[in-house]
């Protein structure tokens, strides 16, 4: 790949350029990853859209209420990036990475960009390389990029340490789902929107919601929040009610988030998290690289799984063999 070449197609927008830029920072190929990190020095930093993360729970609508809002901000003059990961095969590895065709329209809308990948062994609801995508996709122009998890736990929150403003959506009487997702996922969203708020669920969707402001009040008060958030706002993505309102509401914390300081801040603590993320994950690489701490490891192994030593004793046995004095 021609680095230069590739970053000024990226840079004049070319979809095309920008797809082969994702397929290379997420290959796992030692000489790929050279050239992605190439690649991405030669971009730089001087573009930045709004990062939006979106999680919810199964059925709950995302692909649809994306949709919906991606073609509301393209109607705005907006360019809309949507970054899909879907889950993988635990036995392949393989995924289904359907989402690009459960958004018929927003995919054939010429501002829009939509690019599934595969959450591989990934935790936290993320690809492994989702922050690099969304820097190509700032590259390339996009105003929004909208980070699609693949479903909603309580360990599903690294999106939020990748976006601006991180929504929840969940589903009108879910009672049963504020106790699921219970603290962890609570505490970190900013929004949530409850989801199918039409027909027979309309009234209940607006009970839901009251419920809902008032756990996450009970919950945190933070200081990236304003007085009135974090919020809970009831959209349908059917019939494409609610999803302005609910645009404002985001743009309203984004503002109060940039005069405050608290968006360049939350940007250089993003930043932080992940280079520790990056040299906890490069330093594991290497050492499984290794052929002599591979023995090591496999010796250990079968003294563990034989009921020889104990696991957190054999860690740090192995441990202690890597930092000697």
């Amino acid at each position: 790949m021609d680095i230069a070449t590739t970053a000024e197609k990226l840079r004049a927008g070319d979809r095309r350029a920008l797809a082969r830029a994702i397929t290379l920072v997420e290959s796992t190929k030692a000489e790929d990853r050279a050239t992605a990190q190439a690649l991405l020095t030669k971009l730089g930093t001087d573009r930045a859209a709004l990062r939006i993360g979106l999680s919810g729970t199964p059925g709950v609508g995302k692909s649809t209420f994306i949709e919906a809002f991606g073609k509301m901000l393209t109607g705005l003059g907006k360019r809309v990036a949507v970054l899909a990961v879907d889950p993988s095969s635990a036995r392949s590895g393989g995924s289904i990475l359907g989402d690009k065709t459960r958004m018929d329209l927003l995919s054939r809308d010429p501002n829009a960009f939509i690019r599934p990948s595969p959450s591989q062994s990934q935790l936290g609801g993320v690809a492994r390389r989702t922050r690099e995508a969304i820097a190509l996709c700032e590259a390339a122009g996009f105003d929004v990029v909208l980070i699609e998890t693949v479903g909603v736990g309580q360990s599903e929150t690294a999106v939020a340490e990748m976006s601006d403003l991180f929504l929840l959506l969940l589903a009108p009487a879910g009672g049963d789902e504020l106790q699921g997702v219970k603290r962890g996922i609570m505490e970190t969203c900013d929004m949530i929107l409850v989801n199918k708020a039409d027909g027979d669920l309309r009234a209940q969707a607006t009970r839901t919601c009251a419920d809902y402001a008032g756990a996450l009040r009970l919950l945190r008060k933070r200081p990236q929040d304003p007085d009135d958030f974090p919020k809970a706002v009831a959209v349908s993505a059917l019939e494409d009610s609610g999803i302005a309102a609910a645009w404002d509401e985001m743009q309203a914390l984004v503002n109060w988030r940039r005069d405050s300081g608290v968006w360049a801040q939350r940007r250089t603590d993003q930043a932080r998290y992940w280079f520790h993320e990056e040299v906890r994950s490069g330093l594991l690489s290497r050492l499984t690289a290794d052929p002599a701490i591979k023995a090591q490891l496999a010796r250990l192994e079968e003294d563990v799984t034989a009921g020889k030593i104990r696991p957190a004793a054999a860690a740090d046995a192995l441990i202690a063999s890597l930092f000697k004095p």
